[in-house]
Parts: structure tokens; sequence; C-alpha cells
């Protein structure tokens, strides 16, 4: 799945004329930003981590508690609740108010894509285009509230692929467009890699952004306990 940062270094930003829009659109913008590979950079945050004495455990928690009370590891001095969608489940958090948004893109092959481009539709769907350096490119995207269903749907990955090629058919292979052939929607399908679908939390009043101070059972100690989820 796509990972969306909040922060853009946005630079060239101008309104587009009427000339350069897509049929249809009623107005757009052209800008320079930053996009981050989250599978490359995910890795690297980890191996900073690690390499500067920082440590992973893994194990099944079910009570925020056996975290608290370094029942699992080290006591520590604070807790950071980051568990998203877990914070349903999670004893001694569960709170209701945290629903999936599913999410499912498709990721193609295309290296003479360097640019992306992104459409938000008035019934609030939206379609966007990122290429990768690697010359993989990120095609979505599917926005399901409440909506379980864990794998990917072929009929949406369809509907993500054919908005993508109305969008932007230079998505193609430049050979399929060669000698004044048009491209059609299985030159595109023909550069599919894999899907991707997962789960965004959602929560039902907003983030939840706040400080407890949790007592340790069986004990005088409390331990701030930082919630950040939703």
């Amino acid at each position: 799945m796509l990972s969306y940062t909040p922060l853009l270094t946005v630079v060239q930003l101008r309104y587009v004329n009427e000339q350069e829009l897509i049929p249809g659109a009623e107005d757009g913008v052209t800008f320079r930003t930053v996009t981050i590979d989250t599978s490359i950079y995910l890795p690297y945050l980890l191996a900073t981590f690690l390499g500067s004495g920082g440590r992973i455990v893994r194990s099944r928690v079910q009570h925020i508690d056996q975290v608290v009370t370094g029942a699992i590891c080290p006591a520590p001095d604070a807790v950071f609740v980051c568990v998203g969608l877990g914070a349903r489940f999670l004893g001694g958090v569960e709170d209701a108010s945290v629903y999936p948004i599913r999410g499912q893109t498709v990721l193609i092959r295309a290296p003479w894509v360097k640019s992306g481009r992104g459409l938000a539709a008035n019934d609030g769907s939206s379609t966007y285009v990122i290429p990768r350096k690697s010359g993989d490119v990120v095609l979505g995207g599917v926005k399901g509230s409440d909506d379980w269903y864990p794998l990917p749907r072929p009929e949406e990955a369809d509907a993500i692929l054919l908005r993508a090629f109305a969008m932007m058919p230079e998505l193609c292979p430049p050979e399929s467009r060669a000698a004044g052939r048009t491209s059609t929607f299985e030159d595109l399908k023909g550069i599919f890699i894999e899907h991707g679908c997962g789960f965004r939390p959602g929560r039902r009043g907003g983030i939840r952004l706040e400080r407890e101070s949790r007592k340790i059972p069986n004990g005088e100690q409390r331990i701030a306990v930082i919630h950040n989820y939703g």
C-alpha cells in the first residue's frame, strides 16, 4: 500500500491554463514536490534505528499493561500507542470509534514515466499516478470506509487501470504508440506487476493524540502513555 506524507515541499506551483487540462477537467495545478518510495525508505529507517542502538521485540500483545509492566520487554519510561486499526482490539484501549478505510492500488512497470498526475472527481473518487525511482509506478486508488475485505478485488483493479489510462495514456509502453498506433487498455494491463491492498486506520471524531498517566498494576509507579492513532 501507499504511504502519504502530510508535509510536502512544493515548488514551481502554477495553475494550468484551459488548453492544458485533460477533457472534462474544471481546473488544475502543476508543481514539483518530493515523493518517497517506502519500500526503500522504511528499511533505511529501520537500519538507522538498529545502528543507533535500537532494539526490536516481537511479541503478541493482548493488553497494554503487558508493555507497561515490562512483561514482554524491560519496563519502559513511556509507551507510545501507534497501533492504527489495532486500537479497536487492544486491551486497555479498545477504541470502538476506530474503523478501516480500505485502500487498493496497482503497481506497474513503466520506467518511461517521470512525472505523476492526480485527478479528484466530484463524486469523491480519486485517481493518481506516482512514479518511483526504480521505474515502478503506483496507480490508485480506492477509499472504502468500514470495508473489512482484506484481499484485492479484480474489478477494482480494472477500474483503477481504466481511470489511470483515461487520465494518462502515456502510461502505456512507448512501442504501443509507435508508427501512429493508438495505445489500448490491454497495453497497460500488459505491464502489471502486482496488487496492493490494506486498511488505513480511520477514527470517528478524528485522530486521537493525548497523554495518559497509567498506573502499573499492583504498584505505585505511573508511566506516561501517549496515544497517537486514527
